[in-house]
């Protein structure tokens, strides 16, 4: 599921409001360790173009 996700994240990842969509979903879906590579994977691929929106997501995960 992780793989799919990161998928997702990649295909929408040039609008904000989408991205961050898909991330909020991703991170639901996903349980314990998955969330934690995701969001190590997530600030490595996208943490210049969509900092703000990372940040705002996994604050409460």
């Amino acid at each position: 599921m992780l793989n799919y996700v990161k998928t997702v994240l990649t295909k929408v990842s040039f609008s904000a409001l989408l991205f961050e969509k898909e991330l909020r979903k991703a991170i639901n879906l996903l349980i314990g360790e998955e969330v934690n590579e995701l969001k190590n994977w997530c600030y490595t691929r996208f943490g210049t173009e969509h900092e703000e929106i990372l940040n705002r997501c996994f604050v409460v995960a």
